[in-house]
């Protein structure tokens, strides 16, 4: 099944922006807008907004996979043929509205990376919690080329690589291919691009197979303990009670059992 929904053959301005296809909890949002490598416009960044407040408040939706449509671009970043996007003020507010808001979704998220991410777009993947990418992107953060901000980026890309090689990318704009990505860990996988989508498939499967009140108070926890020294850390209580849910009962029940658990999220 296709991860593009019921409009792929669409290009131009008359297409939807971003596309939806849900598959067995898994929900598919695809930046498409081919005709200009899937930069961003204010459009289709109000849009992607409000798909994944939707979805992050669906209960039938247990992960969330964000890549852009084709195989040339997964997003150029900032659309500045926009004429919205071309003051500053209304294109720092909702590049940063999107980068946060998916890092503070609930449930996890996978940047399926089918072709080059630059600027923006490459942020859109660095805000995930996962990123598998097609053995032909690339990477650029190329910002300080042209004298505009990389404010999330400068944020959160040396919390992702050593300092050091963060710094390089970010002061020189240059080129990061997906090897020297994967090999400093900012990629869970790199496939050939034919495999990209089953690959991402069979994780999300995996993800959404398991109990989803266990995986939000994961992430939760993950997300609010990053930079508490490790004393207050272990001292979160955040997220759903686990331990008085109905899953855990039947995780347990699945083991004694001998089977596969059937988790509702309660």
């Amino acid at each position: 099944m296709t991860p593009y929904g019921s409009f792929s053959s669409l290009t131009g301005d008359d297409a939807p922006s971003i596309l939806r296809n849900d598959d067995s909890g898994i929900a598919w949002l695809t930046i498409h807008r081919p005709h200009v490598a899937n930069a961003l416009s204010a459009e289709a960044i109000r849009r992607l907004c409000d798909e994944l407040v939707t979805l992050d408040d669906n209960p039938s939706i247990r992960v969330i996979v964000i890549r852009g449509a084709g195989e040339r671009a997964y997003s150029a970043g900032v659309d500045l043929g926009d004429p919205e996007m071309r003051g500053m003020q209304p294109m720092r507010g909702l590049a940063r509205n999107v980068h946060e808001l998916i890092l503070e979704l609930r449930k996890p998220t996978i940047a399926a990376i089918n072709g080059y991410a630059i600027g923006g777009g490459f942020e859109i993947a660095l805000a995930c919690d996962l990123r598998i990418a097609a053995d032909h992107a690339y990477f650029a953060l190329p910002e300080a080329r042209v004298g505009m901000g990389a404010n999330f980026a400068s944020v959160l890309l040396p919390r992702l690589l050593p300092r050091a090689i963060a710094m390089e990318l970010l002061f020189t704009g240059r080129r990061f291919d997906v090897d020297d990505a994967q090999r400093t860990g900012l990629l869970n996988r790199v496939v050939p691009g034919a495999a990209l989508d089953d690959t991402v498939r069979e994780l999300a499967q995996t993800i959404a197979a398991n109990a989803p009140l266990t995986i939000r108070r994961i992430k939760e926890t993950a997300t609010r303990s990053q930079g508490l020294p490790v004393a207050a850390a272990l001292r979160l209580d955040v997220g759903p009670d686990v331990y008085a849910s109905e899953d855990r009962i039947e995780g347990a029940r699945a083991f004694l059992e001998k089977r596969k658990p059937v988790f509702k999220g309660r």
